[in-house]
């Protein structure tokens, strides 16, 4: 089926070579969106950060998570928005009281870390995230059909870091205690936290969302056997509720654990369209080793946006070499999106990915032109 067949009540699809890449289609050039790219880095989501008075102001509001939704795609020629929000809404819905404070980052005021406190979680009913799906709707609408849209969560694992350290953590030291010393509580979190995150994705499919990823940002920070016990296998049961179709289109999705590269072969095995990639990893050994089924998205090291803009180009250049030439043709192959290793760094010159969305889009023309 092809990406923008829909009976959905939206504009057209202008441009679908994003999705076309993730479900391993032919495009013309080699998409590009960037993990963060709704942010610090932008005057002008810092201005509506401003108006909006705090994060979850500004989260929360529709109107506003729609305005810095949209200021990247409005600013450079970007394959695909992503919506504005953030991973710890999931569990603020299910009660921990999640705050942040200027300069500190996120923290909750119950945070789970015994018995009693594992007892009491539950998935949380999906109205007290409404705000979320009611600026997937808006954002989708606004888009007016220029790129598809993405929504996303936390994994399991990721989130359970959080709600158990309280905040975000050096040494992770509260959350490995608890999942060596009780197991137990540890995977009563992990299906709790995958049962509502399929639920919340579906729901922001039901609101627009025309594919879905799933951040595994903590994945990296366990043991080769913890990962695939306390991550990876939470990850496939989000993966097993999710819509694969919606409305008549397909709903391609996303899994990108940082620090993920040691298991790329275990991670082709989930029910997923394309594995994102951090800066760790050899595009040319992860195409070899899962390209034959899954798209790859990334993976410039985000710092390289600090260079200068020849340099710039040159490292896109040397991203797009190290995949290789993408598939051709009819029916389907290996495919690249192309993205940064992890999020874009508040303190990059918005004119410098303006070079590298050009450059991108150029140097994949030009691959494509040569075969």
């Amino acid at each position: 089926m092809n990406p923008t067949t829909t009976t959905s009540p939206y504009a057209p699809l202008q441009n679908d070579t994003f999705l076309r890449a993730c479900l391993r289609q032919a495009t013309d050039y080699t998409p590009i969106w960037m993990m963060r790219q709704a942010g610090r880095f932008l005057p002008e989501y810092c201005a509506t950060r401003a108006k909006a008075g705090s994060f979850m102001g500004l989260a929360t509001n529709t109107d506003y998570a729609t305005e810095v939704t949209l200021q990247p795609v409005d600013r450079f020629p970007i394959d695909a928005a992503i919506l504005f929000s953030d991973i710890l809404t999931v569990p603020d819905a299910m009660g921990l009281g999640l705050s942040f404070a200027q300069g500190e980052g996120p923290r909750f005021a119950t945070p789970v870390r015994d018995e009693a406190a594992v007892a009491k979680l539950e998935v949380p009913d999906m109205d007290k995230l409404r705000y979320v799906f009611d600026a997937v709707t808006s954002i989708r609408k606004a888009l007016n059909g220029r790129v598809p849209l993405i929504g996303f969560s936390g994994s399991a694992w990721t989130l359970a870091c959080y709600m158990v350290e309280g905040a975000g953590s050096d040494d992770y030291r509260l959350v490995k205690s608890m999942m060596y010393s009780r197991p137990d509580l540890m995977h009563r979190i992990l299906q709790i936290n995958a049962d509502t995150i399929a639920q919340y994705l579906n729901a922001q499919i039901e609101a627009g969302a025309q594919a879905v990823m799933i951040f595994d940002s903590w994945g990296g920070v366990l043991a080769d056997g913890a990962f695939q016990e306390f991550s990876l296998a939470y990850t496939r049961r989000v993966l097993s509720q999710l819509h694969k179709e919606y409305n008549g289109a397909r709903i391609p999705s996303i899994v990108f654990t940082k620090g993920g590269g040691l298991w790329l072969d275990e991670m082709e095995k989930l029910d997923c369209n394309a594995l994102g990639l951090d800066w760790t990893v050899n595009l040319t050994k992860a195409r070899a080793l899962v390209g034959g089924s899954k798209a790859l998205q990334g993976n410039l090291d985000p710092n390289v946006l600090f260079a200068k803009p020849e340099q710039i180009e040159a490292e896109a250049i040397k991203v797009l070499n190290a995949f290789g030439t993408p598939h051709s043709g009819s029916g389907t192959g290996p495919t690249h999106i192309f993205n940064l290793g992890h999020g874009i760094s508040q303190y990059t010159p918005p004119e410098h990915v303006g070079t590298l969305v050009e450059a991108v889009h150029n140097h994949s023309r030009k691959m494509r032109s040569a075969c």
